[in-house]
This record gives C-alpha cells, structure tokens and sequence, in this order.
C-alpha cells in the first residue's frame, strides 16, 4: 500500500502528533509500505529552524524507511493567533501543491490540528479521486475557544462549517479518544465510519534502563523526589497549578519539581517561578527525542494536567503512555477519559484539575510511599504493554486504511453504474 500522510509537525520535533505519526509510519514501513510523510522543516514550538535544515520550498530525505518530504512555511513561534494562522495556511498551500507532483497514492491521511492540515485531504479526494482518512487528534475549533486563543463571532462559525464539511467527505475518521466520537458522528452524519486508535508507546524506544540515570546529578537532584511534568507548556495545561504546588511545598527540600519542554506559557512560568524564588522549580528547555528515556529516568512520579474544562475531559494526554511505559506513577489533574484509563491501569493518583492543594498532597504521598509509587508504576507498565503497543496500534490502523480504499472503490463504482443508467435512458 502507498500511504501518503500529511502533518504539520514530525521528528526532529519532539511533541505528540510528531511522535505519535512516526511511530505509526516506522511500524508501517518495516511492513512493507511505501509511506510518504508531507510536513515542514522542522520548528515547534520556537519558530526557529533546528540545526542542519532549511525552509525550502521541496527537500525529501528517507528516515526509518519512510520518505519524508518538507516544504516551505511562513515559519512562526507556537504563540499568537495571527502569525500562527499564515504558518497553517502557508503549510496548506505547499502540502497541496507538493501533492501534484509526488504521484498519486492509495491513500491520503491527514491529521488535525492543525486544523488546515487536516482539510488538505479535501484537496486530494477532490483532484485526485484519492480516499482520504481524517484523524482527529483534538476537537477545533472547540479547543482554541477553550483555552481563550480566539472568541466565538463568524471565524469560529466558519471554521466549525469546515469542520462538517470534512467529516462527511472524509472516507474514514480517526479518532485519538472514545469521547470524541459522540461530537464527530454528530456531524459527519455517518458515524459506522468513525474508528478509535489511542496513543500508546513504542516499547522498543520507552523502556526503563538498569543503569541509573546522570540526569538529576546535573541538575542538583539525586537527593531529590522529582515530580515532573514533561511536553508542551501551553495555554490549556494551566501549569501555573504546579507551581502553586511548589510554593507549598518550598519547605520540603526532599522534594522538587522539574519542568520540561517548551511553549507559548513557557516564559511566563519563568516569571512566575522567578517572581516567587522558588528554588525548587527546576524549568528544563526542550530535548532531543533520544534524550527522552534519560530524563525519565531522573523522574520519580509524572505530573499530567490541563486546566480545569468540560472539554478537556474529552482528551487523552500522550504522556500517560510514556510515564506508564517507562515504570513512572502518574499523578494526573485531568478530567473525564484520561481518569477512567488511570482507574482502569492503576496506575496513579487523580486529583481535581487545577488544586494545587491535593497536588501538593499527591507528591507528598508518593514521596512518603516508595513502594505505593512502585507499585502504580509497574501496574501502569504492565496496562500500557498490555494494550496500548505502537507496533500493535499501526497493524489496526492499516485496516482501517484498507476500509477507506475499499469504501472509496466501492462508491466509485456506484457512479460509475449511475452514470452508465443515465446514459442508457
């Protein structure tokens, strides 16, 4: 099978969609497909070109077995509204135009949010009669109104009548969380056509070292209990809660907390951090996706949360995956979804979103209970591995990359014998 898949982020980039369409390619490839991966040169969430990559109007290279082609963007920083909408927009014009001249596949996927990334499959159903799979890795615009990143008025009003366009025409939608479903078979009028495929991890990159690791050595930690929060430090994840946390808990010097990543609230945490002295808030900077086991290993218990939503209850942070398959207890502030997976995995603490109070209590408890951490670390590993594989993931969803071709013929021919009808009357 060719597989053409378009996404606005991809390795070097260490965020979730990057990560969760690489592994689904890597997998696919070393099946036996012929997978081309569309995306730009790589720079979330700066705005700033990682080392040894241009942005030029066409680059291909093969990584892993898959062909990865980048194109021009108008590139611009993980914040703002303005400037991030040309980056979209600029990245959906050149994916569009690139796709004319790589030939034509046996599938088309797109991925949203982006949002824009997402319609490109409109493009390739329309011009080049190819069946188009959408996946639905967030609801927008629902989520941008959420964290207040732009007001309900005509703009939304058009995005969402976008919205139900693609829904309907996609062949096949995929969705990354079972809560999504209710609002997406809503719209597409069509919901038989809807599959679920979560995130999970890849065992053979995620798994914990016998070695120990240097990670809190360099960062004055290894007398510490680190309670970690690691991936993007956006408007929805209100990490304001940790620090809050922090504060009371300054006066624990057993215990600390690491922040790792970057995003739009990144240098406001920085302020907040700086402003309230508290030396036991340690904000590290992106890292490289290799270095990622290292400094979960530095990790006593993962702190994953949002601010407090309805919406939010409808999503499934990719980190859990990463914290469970590296043995790591999650002390988890959000809603809905994501709890019932930790009730169901055992493996970790909820607490209300945004409380730094039973924050606080959380990691004083794990920090107290080495064995109780344990414990929910290797329940959490074993649920991850038992059901939440990469490897085992990608095999399901190439069936539903074969259903979106069979559904696609099976509709051509359908107009194909309409037509003939018409013309014989």
């Amino acid at each position: 099978m060719r597989i053409m898949f378009f996404t606005h982020y991809y390795p070097p980039e260490v965020n979730a969609p990057a990560s969760r369409t690489a592994e689904h390619a890597r997998v696919w490839a070393r099946s036996g497909h012929d997978v081309v991966v569309v995306t730009c040169a790589p720079n979330h969430p700066e705005g700033r070109l990682y080392p040894g990559h241009r942005n030029a109007l066409y680059q291909s290279e093969t990584v892993d077995g898959v062909r990865v082609v980048r194109v021009w963007t108008c590139i611009a920083a993980n914040e703002g509204v303005m400037l991030r909408t040309i980056n979209y927009l600029s990245y959906a014009a050149s994916a569009s135009l690139a796709m004319f001249w790589l030939g034509r596949p046996d599938v088309v996927v797109t991925t949203s949010p982006q949002f824009f990334c997402g319609l490109i499959g409109l493009v390739a159903q329309t011009f080049k009669r190819t069946p188009w799979v959408l996946e639905i890795r967030d609801l927008w615009p629902e989520s941008i109104v959420a964290v207040g990143a732009i007001r309900k008025g005509v703009v939304v009003r058009c995005l969402e009548w976008l919205e139900r366009i693609a829904y309907r025409r996609a062949d096949r939608i995929v969705s990354v969380t079972e809560s999504f479903v209710s609002h997406i078979s809503s719209r597409c009028g069509t919901p038989e056509k809807i599959s679920v495929i979560k995130n999970g991890a890849d065992l053979t990159r995620f798994t914990p070292s016998e070695g120990a690791s240097d990670v809190k050595r360099r960062l004055g930690l290894q007398n510490c209990f680190v309670a970690a929060y690691v991936g993007t430090h956006g408007m929805a994840h209100g990490l304001e809660t940790v620090l809050d946390a922090a504060e009371i808990l300054r006066d624990r010097p057993q215990i600390a907390f690491l922040l790792v990543g970057d995003g739009a609230a990144r240098r406001h945490l920085q302020k907040i951090r700086d402003e309230k002295q508290l030396s036991n808030v340690v904000m590290l900077g992106q890292q490289p996706k290799e270095a990622m086991p290292g400094v979960w290993e530095a990790i006593d218990a993962s702190l994953i949360v949002l601010r407090r939503d309805d919406l939010f209850r409808t999503v499934l942070p990719s980190k859990m995956f990463e914290a469970m398959a590296m043995r790591r207890p999650i002390i988890l502030g959000v809603e809905g979804e994501a709890c019932t997976l930790l009730e169901e995995a055992g493996a970790g603490v909820a607490i209300t979103p945004e409380s730094p109070e039973e924050l606080a209590a959380a990691v004083m408890r794990l920090s107290q209970d080495r064995e109780l951490a344990k414990r929910l670390g290797a329940a959490g590993y074993a649920h991850v591995r038992r059901h939440f594989d990469r490897a085992e993931l990608a095999a399901k969803y190439i069936d539903v990359l074969n259903d979106a071709i069979a559904t696609a013929r099976s509709g051509a021919r359908r107009r194909r014998v309409a037509l003939e009808r018409i013309a014989d009357r």
